[in-house]
């Protein structure tokens, strides 16, 4: 598949990315390699092939996933400057 310049500065415009009028054509140029490098990928066949994480399997260390509140509110809000019982207190912003 073939960028052509138009192309290369409108998504430079979507990326609000500045790219020097020099620089276009060869951003084309680099881009419509991308593209036909992805489009042989696309030509593999996968079918058989197992998704993976990564390319050596490995086990995280598992814990137990337990809900805690850290123990900490008290501490956190203590340097606030208005706060009621844990909880900061905001001036009210939407009317």
């Amino acid at each position: 598949m073939a960028i052509d310049e138009q192309t290369v500065r409108k998504i430079a415009r979507l990326a609000r990315l500045k790219i020097a009028d020099n620089a276009v054509a060869p951003m084309a140029a680099e881009l419509s390699k991308l593209l036909t490098w992805v489009e042989q990928l696309q030509e593999l066949d996968t079918a058989n092939v197992e998704p993976m994480t990564t390319a050596i399997p490995m086990k995280l260390k598992m814990r137990k996933d337990v809900v805690s509140d850290g123990g900490y509110a008290e501490d956190i809000v203590r340097n606030a400057p208005n706060h009621e019982d844990t909880f900061f207190t905001v001036p009210k912003v939407v009317e």
